[in-house]
This record gives C-alpha cells, sequence and structure tokens, in this order.
C-alpha cells in the first residue's frame, strides 16, 4: 500500500495478516506462537480482519538527490490476539511497549516509552478507565457519573468535565479546572465544535465545512475572522 503525503514525500505501508504473524512467530521460535488463532473475534465495531500496520518506509523523498533506496521509518509488533505491542523505530530500538489484560482483549493496562517507567492503568467493571497511574509524575483518578467526569491528580487538584450527547456524539460542554476557572464549548448536530469561551468568558466561534467537516474559518473574540482554504484532495 502506498501514501503520499501534501510535501510529495511518497510512503510503502507494509499490512500483515494474522497468519503471516503467526507464521514468523513460529520461524522466529517464539514461545508465544502456538497461542495465535486462525481467526480474531469480532468486535463492537464489526469482523476484525486481523490485517495491522506492520512497517512504514519512505519510498521517495522529493528534495533528495540522485537514486533513492527505500528507507524503512518504523515498524509494529503485535500480541497474538492482534494487541499493538510494541513500535520500533528506524535504528531498529524499541521506543514503545504496551501490556494488556489477559481477560479482556484490547484492554491496555500498561504503557511505557523507552527510558521512562510504565504507566499503568486500572478500570471499572464497564471497562472505563478509573486511574491512571505514573511512579515517577502526575497519577489521575477518574470518577463517573451521568454527564460529568471528575478528574482528580495525585496533589489532589480535581477538574470537573460535564457532557452532552450520548454515544459518540457526546461532547464536554463545559470544563471546570482546577483554579475555578470555567471554559465552555458549543457543537453543531454532528457534534463539531462550533464555539468555545475561555475562562474570561471570551468566546471564539469556528466555522465547519457541512459537507467534509473541515475547517473553514475561525472568529475570534475581537471580531476577526481568519479563513481557511482547501484543495482537492483536501489539503490546507
Amino acid at each position: 500500500t502506498g501514501v503520499t503525503d501534501g510535501a510529495g514525500r511518497r510512503f510503502h505501508l507494509v499490512l500483515t495478516t494474522q497468519a503471516q504473524r503467526a507464521q514468523a512467530a513460529r520461524q522466529a521460535g517464539k514461545s508465544a506462537a502456538q497461542a495465535y488463532p486462525e481467526t480474531l473475534p469480532a468486535t463492537e465495531y464489526g469482523q476484525d480482519s486481523g490485517i495491522r500496520l506492520s512497517q512504514v518506509w519512505l519510498a521517495h523523498e522529493p528534495d533528495a538527490e540522485g537514486e533513492q533506496e527505500p528507507v524503512m521509518l518504523s515498524r509494529y509488533e503485535y500480541t497474538p490476539r492482534g494487541e499493538l505491542a510494541a513500535v520500533y523505530d528506524r535504528g531498529g530500538a524499541q521506543v514503545r511497549s504496551f501490556v494488556y489484560d489477559p481477560a479482556y482483549p484490547g484492554r491496555m493496562t500498561g504503557h511505557r516509552y523507552a527510558g521512562r517507567p510504565q504507566m499503568r492503568y486500572r478500570y471499572d467493571e464497564t471497562g472505563r478507565v478509573t486511574e491512571q497511574l505514573n511512579p515517577e509524575g502526575l497519577s489521575y483518578r477518574y470518577r463517573y457519573e451521568k454527564n460529568r467526569v471528575t478528574v482528580t491528580d495525585s496533589p489532589g487538584r480535581r477538574e470537573v468535565l460535564h457532557t452532552e450527547g450520548e454515544g459518540g456524539l457526546k461532547r464536554v460542554v463545559m470544563k471546570e479546572s482546577a483554579d475555578g476557572s470555567v471554559t465552555r464549548s458549543g457543537y453543531d448536530a454532528s457534534g463539531r465544535l462550533e464555539w468555545q469561551t475561555d475562562a474570561a468568558g471570551r468566546k471564539t466561534e469556528y466555522s465547519p465545512d457541512v459537507a467534509t467537516g473541515k475547517l473553514t474559518a475561525v472568529t475570534g473574540p475581537d471580531g476577526r475572522k481568519t479563513r481557511y482554504s482547501y484543495n482537492d484532495r483536501q489539503q490546507l
């Protein structure tokens, strides 16, 4: 699969199937090779094809001179259940790793950047995260109510997010920060941001395109308007 970005760089994306990853694990003699199921179970979004992004290569750089050899930029490893397990950079060094709950596929319980301690996550019975634990920084606790979420950090500072809507259209309409300031937001029927007020009550308005959702204009509190336009490829 090939992709070209707005700067004209071409990338080659290597995709693998569940069967290919299982075969690679067996050839590498990995202990988990026998744990690979032939197919992955369906998710709440539908059937899982098992196809995953495994490598990203830079195939063409428009500013480079002479003949170009493809360069691998990143590589991705997955668990037998298809969960992202590790990310490697172009030098082959692991830069991120992930841990999941054995009883709940896809539920991340640990996340670590190279050279940093592992972040851990705890969940309630409905699958909502209740704690984010950082051994060397701020940790957070989350409490859920019908239309609000309370976030408390390890020093005890509290932030309250007030929400409206249901399902995929649930949005934060008011945020109470730990310092007592309040910001508000408004959305259209499709859940796209239309306006925001800052802590001083100053209002900024956003104008999304009805068809594409792309931002077409921003009107600041002083009435000044900034417009945005896009080409046929929806690039700014």
